[in-house]
This record gives structure tokens, C-alpha cells and sequence, in this order.
């Protein structure tokens, strides 16, 4: 009797919940994420529709011939492209890719293309993620992704070693999208480890940008390299906010209430704290910029506007219920709105007209913004016991904390 007795209450505790997740889901949106960030600026926004377009021509097959250029071309000179590897050189280890060199913005780029939905070897990188499997600088990252990264780093180190002597005063940048997004985010971390190998000694020459990535680091790896890697999100794209396994997900397609209902208590149980300190837990990489152009209750898309922050809570830590999850994902609407949101930008602080001398002094004090940002982001990381978090003023300076947090994890690979 007393069992029969308590069904009745454990459906309604279940109803509750999964009303309260429901609730919560409705009233949740992506502009909510980043509110209290700060907008960000011509200067630091500036490679991030450009890089877009080169990442897009990875996928054409002959660039001087383009069937694919997005409106205004791709805005690359194809001579200047140095090697590129495709589905066959790569041997399914990674996805294809590119080196160009754009002697305009005096940099070398490493452009690595989005997941192929007809490529086996694609999916096999992407949802090879066991976590806890892979250890890294003192962090823990996605198996899969890694793997990849070293393979590339391996394959390419040579090539990059190459054009870095001959050029140097060049920076060298990685861009990717999707799957390409967390490959070149690890392997920034890889390269930023083996300076040596590419005969580079200052770290500030490193630069990535990875658009709509998966999650792909540990907590105190994503804050640490945000002053090399910064990620780029529209709106509700739901791969940064997808904290189940992808294996679990494309596992549950043919019971994807199941997985709903297991998401809905997982959701309404968990506390954020229990998150924060969970070492195993992957992040989107880095400095964030989200893309913001949709606002709640409202009809159609606004002008669009980008913040910026390196947070530590609150790294896109919930779905968001959205018609647009999937279609914020694509690359080609990524370029479109990171473009409309940089003329907005060029328009609205007439950079264009402001002497070269003086665009000098707004990136010197950009830098030093960023790296007081970056600074507090570990602290707080620290004030919040995020697991094998350290603090600046322990080792005074970046490269020390480097060498203090590379001891425990790099040498677990090889490296």
C-alpha cells in the first residue's frame, strides 16, 4: 500500500521538474548569455569575417575558378596560396585544409574546413571524446580532436618552420569552423608547447580563431589560453552549448525523447558549483565573442552586435530552445553577420578616417585591456576552485605560469 502510495509522488516530483526545466527553457535566451559582456571592437573583430571567407574557400576545388564564393568573392589572392591537403593526403586524420599567406596583413594562415556529413573518418575525430580519456597541460581535452592536432602538427611542422623563418615579422594564425574549430584550437596548444620546433619564441605570435566550436578543453585550459585562442559564436548555435557526449547524441537520434527527458533532470539537478569543478568537464575555448541578432519576443533579425569577455562562469553552459540552433551553425551565415556586424562597427566609430599613428596607440591599449582581462579571468578561476586553476600573481608573469602548468601535462603525449 505504502509503495502504491508513493507512485503518485514520484510522477508529480518528475512533472515538476520537467515543467521547471521547460519554463526555465522558454524564458532562456542566448542574448541572456552574454548581456553583461563588453562590445567589442574594430580592431580585435577586424580578422574574424576574413577568416571566415578563407575558411570557406577550403572547400572549393579550384580557387580561380570559384563556384561557391560568397557574395564579394572570398577576397584572397589564389598565388598566394601555399600548400593544401585534402581528404586523401590527410588519409581521414584530419579535415582538409590550407596554408595562405596574406602578405596584406602580414600573416600566415592555417585555415582548417567544417565536419563533412558524407565523411566517415569526419565523425570517427569529432565523436572519439571519452571523457577523462586525455590529459593536456594540465587539463584535460577532447581525445579525438587531439589526435588530429598532432598528426597536423606533425605532418606541417616542417612547412610552418619554413615560412616563419622567411617571414619574420609574420604572425601565424589557425582558423577553423566547426570540427576545423576545435582542431586548430588544440593545435594552438600543441604549437604554443613546441615553440621551439617552429623556431618561435614569443607566444603573442600565435594566434587562433575558432569559429562555432565544439567543446573541446577543460575549464582552466580555456581560460589560460585566452589570450591566444578566441572563439567565435552566433547567436543560438547549438554546438558550443552541447554538453552531452556527441557519441550520446548521434546515439539517441532514434530516441531522442529519452535523451530529453535525461537532459531535463540532468539540467534541474545538477548545481552550477558541481559543474565548475568537475576537472573532466569540456568548454568552448578561449576568449568568447557572441553574435547577437535575434532579441526575445521579437520578429526577424536586428542589426547585429558582438560582445566579448573571458568568462569563467557561464561559457554557454545551456541549450537554448531556438529554430535557429542548426542554421547558426553554418559557416556561410557566420561570414554574412560577422561582416554586416563589422560595417556597423567601421561605420559607427569611423576607424577608417583615424590616423595610422593613432590606430597604433588603440591596439597597444587593446593589448593591455585584453591582458588585464585575461589576468582577472584567472584569478576569479583560482576564487573559484577551478580545478588545476593558477593565479598570475603566483608566477608573476605569463610564460612562468606556462612552464609551471606544462610540467605536469604535456610530457603525457610525447611532447
Amino acid at each position: 500500500m505504502s509503495i502504491a502510495c508513493c507512485c503518485p509522488v514520484l510522477e508529480c516530483v518528475y512533472c515538476l521538474a520537467c515543467a521547471r526545466w521547460a519554463w526555465q527553457k522558454c524564458l532562456y535566451t542566448a542574448g541572456h548569455e552574454s548581456e553583461h559582456w563588453g562590445l567589442a571592437t574594430v580592431e580585435e573583430f577586424e580578422p574574424v569575417p576574413r577568416l571566415c571567407r578563407l575558411i570557406l574557400a577550403v572547400y572549393e576545388d579550384d580557387l580561380h575558378n570559384p563556384l561557391w564564393a560568397p557574395p564579394g568573392g572570398y577576397g584572397i589572392n589564389p598565388d598566394w596560396v601555399f600548400l593544401r591537403r585534402n581528404d586523401q593526403e590527410t588519409e581521414g586524420r584530419a579535415p582538409p585544409y590550407m596554408i595562405y599567406l596574406d602578405h596584406e596583413n602580414a600573416d600566415i594562415v592555417f585555415a582548417v574546413r567544417g565536419l563533412n556529413l558524407a565523411k566517415e573518418s569526419d565523425y570517427a575525430v569529432l565523436l572519439d571524446n571519452k571523457l577523462g580519456q586525455t590529459k593536456f597541460d594540465g587539463g584535460y581535452v577532447h581525445n579525438g580532436l587531439l589526435k588530429a592536432a598532432e598528426w597536423v602538427f606533425d605532418a606541417e611542422c616542417e612547412v610552418l618552420r619554413e615560412l616563419l623563418k622567411k617571414n619574420p615579422s609574420y604572425t601565424l594564425t589557425f582558423a577553423g569552423h566547426s570540427l576545423g574549430a576545435g582542431l586548430v584550437a588544440l593545435l594552438v596548444m600543441v604549437a604554443v608547447q613546441n615553440r621551439s620546433k617552429l623556431g618561435i619564441t614569443e607566444r603573442n605570435r600565435f594566434r587562433c580563431y575558432a569559429i562555432a566550436p565544439a567543446r573541446c578543453m577543460s575549464l582552466n585550459l580555456a581560460v589560460r589560453y585566452a589570450d591566444v585562442i578566441n572563439s567565435v559564436v552566433l547567436q543560438d548555435d547549438f554546438l558550443p552549448r552541447t554538453t552531452t557526449a556527441l557519441e550520446d547524441v548521434f546515439k539517441s537520434l532514434f530516441c531522442l525523447p529519452c535523451l530529453l527527458c535525461l537532459m531535463c533532470l540532468k539540467d534541474t539537478c545538477t548545481m552550477e558549483e558541481k559543474m565548475l569543478k568537475d576537472p573532466r568537464r569540456l568548454y568552448a575555448p578561449g576568449r568568447l565573442y557572441h553574435i547577437v541578432e535575434r532579441r526575445p519576443c521579437r520578429i526577424g533579425r536586428f542589426p547585429p552586435v558582438v560582445r566579448t569577455a573571458v568568462p569563467v562562469d557561464g561559457r554557454f553552459e545551456h541549450m537554448v530552445l531556438s529554430c535557429n540552433a542548426t542554421s547558426d551553425h553554418a559557416i556561410i551565415w557566420i561570414e554574412r553577420e560577422s561582416q554586416r556586424a563589422l560595417d556597423l562597427m567601421v561605420e559607427k566609430d569611423g576607424v577608417m578616417r583615424v590616423p595610422a599613428k593613432q590606430k597604433m596607440v588603440r591596439h597597444v591599449s587593446l593589448a593591455r585591456e585584453h591582458s588585464e582581462e585575461h589576468k582577472a579571468a584567472l584569478q576569479r578561476a583560482v576564487a573559484l576552485d577551478i580545478p588545476q586553476a593558477f593565479s598570475p600573481s603566483t608566477y608573476g608573469t605569463f610564460h612562468e605560469m606556462e612552464g609551471a602548468g606544462s610540467s605536469g601535462g604535456s610530457s603525457e603525449r610525447g611532447f
